[in-house]
């Protein structure tokens, strides 16, 4: 039993470092990582930057990205430490998104198995999904019920209800002191955004940048989102 769980530590580390080199030759943009604790790899730091012209940008939301030993195997686990108010986001910061399911066949779940996760996913789709998640909420069997009312009263008033959209601006407000504190320079415009940087040398620690493309392909393979209604993906009018 020790030595299968050798191997499993030993080919999920490779997996990880693998990713980790992956996404230094091929950074992404508006996110930046870094792991916890250098010594840890199977945690890592995740910093979003909101996207311009959306509710949330100028935001820097922070979220801790937790590998399990058996990875990529199994998913990680994908929570927020920023305060959140979003129908697919619980309370304790929890994202509600089927890439993030183990990939059983569960009929009650409302989910296909083939829109939970598999081992051809990655850091990278996680990340897409949860920026795709951020914009477009699923309102079936949402997460935070209060947020996803919110949300279509919003969406079906054309945006004349302004509840959600306000206390949105509000957490993004409220993460400008963090990003101070931090020494972020958060981008607010798509030129700022769509700046690829390279990862800085290693002495610098393993702090990489993403991006986040809005490439139809790869947002639609990592979108299947918690509990997903294709009727429901929230941006058509009811």
């Amino acid at each position: 039993m020790a030595q299968h769980d050798s191997s499993h530590v030993a080919s999920s580390q490779k997996a990880l470092m693998m990713e980790m080199k992956s996404l230094q030759e091929e950074p992404v943009e508006g996110f930046k990582i870094t792991l916890v604790d250098e010594a840890d790899l199977y945690n890592w730091e995740v910093a979003i930057f909101g996207p311009p012209n959306t509710h949330y940008e100028g935001g820097y939301f922070k979220a801790r990205m937790k590998f399990p030993m058996d990875y990529p195997y199994s998913p990680p686990a994908f929570r927020f430490l920023t305060k959140m108010w979003h129908p697919n986001i619980y309370e304790n910061g929890d994202v509600c998104i089927s890439i993030l399911h183990p990939p059983v066949d569960d009929p009650q779940s409302g989910e296909l198995p083939s829109e939970r996760w598999n081992p051809t996913q990655n850091v990278r789709t996680i990340l897409l999904s949860v920026i795709s998640l951020l914009n477009e909420p699923n309102t079936f069997s949402p997460a935070n019920v209060d947020a996803s009312v919110m949300y279509r009263k919003w969406r079906d008033s054309k945006g004349k209800d302004r509840e959600y959209v306000e206390i949105i601006r509000k957490q993004v407000l409220a993460t400008k002191a963090e990003a101070e504190r931090d020494g972020v320079k958060v981008p607010t415009t798509l030129a700022e955004y769509c700046v690829r940087t390279r990862a800085p040398p290693t002495d610098e620690g393993s702090d990489l940048f993403y991006d986040y493309y809005y490439d139809d392909d790869d947002v639609d393979d990592a979108d299947g989102d918690c509990c997903y209604d294709e009727d429901d993906s929230g941006n058509e009018e009811s």
